[in-house]
C-alpha cells in the first residue's frame, strides 16, 4: 500500500469555523486540534478515554479526544472549550467554577465545563446524584469534587433564571 492510502483529508465545523485538515488514519482528535489548529484546551492525559480532560464536544455530545480518531470530525460541528466562553450558557457555567473555586490546578476544568455544558443541556435542573453521576467520567486529581458540584447547582439555578426572565 501506498503511504496516501493512511491519509485523508477532512472538512468540518470548528468552533464556529468551516476548517480543513490532512489527517493520518491513525491521529486522534486531541492531535488534530493542538497540532493543526494550536487548541491545546482538551489535554491528553491518561490517552484512554477515563478522566475527561480531552472532551471534545462533536454534533452537541462529549466525546475523549484522546481516543476519537480525528477522520470521524468529517462533516461534523466541533466544539472546544476554546469557543465554549463565547456561548453565554457555557460562560455562565465558567463563572462559577471560579465563583466557587471549583478548580485547582485547571487541567482538568475545560472537560468539566463541556460535560456540565452537556449535562445542562439534557437535565436542566439536576440534582446532586445527577451531577455525580453524570460527571463520574472526569477525574479532578487535585479533590474539587464538592465545589465542582456546587458550581454545577448555580450554573443549572442561573441557567434557569435566564430561561425564566
Amino acid at each position: 500500500m501506498s503511504g496516501s492510502a493512511h491519509v485523508r483529508t477532512i472538512a468540518f465545523t470548528l468552533n464556529g469555523r468551516r476548517v480543513s485538515a490532512t489527517v493520518s488514519s491513525g491521529a486522534t482528535l486531541v492531535e488534530l486540534l493542538q497540532n493543526e489548529f494550536g487548541l491545546n484546551g482538551a489535554g491528553e492525559s491518561c490517552g484512554q478515554g477515563l478522566c475527561g480532560c480531552c472532551t471534545v464536544l462533536v454534533d452537541g455530545q462529549a466525546v475523549s479526544g484522546c481516543l476519537y480518531l480525528a477522520v470521524f470530525v468529517d462533516g461534523a460541528e466541533v466544539v472546544t472549550i476554546e469557543h465554549a466562553g463565547t456561548r453565554p450558557e457555557t460562560h455562565a457555567i465558567q463563572e462559577e467554577f471560579v465563583a466557587n473555586g471549583a478548580f485547582q490546578c485547571g487541567f482538568c476544568t475545560p472537560g468539566f465545563v463541556l460535560m456540565v455544558s452537556q449535562l445542562l443541556d439534557q437535565v436542566p435542573d439536576p440534582d446532586e446524584d445527577a451531577i455525580r453521576h453524570y460527571l463520574s467520567g472526569n477525574l479532578c486529581r487535585c479533590a474539587a469534587y464538592p465545589e465542582i458540584v456546587e458550581a454545577v447547582k448555580r450554573a443549572a439555578a442561573r441557567r434557569r433564571a435566564q430561561l425564566i426572565g
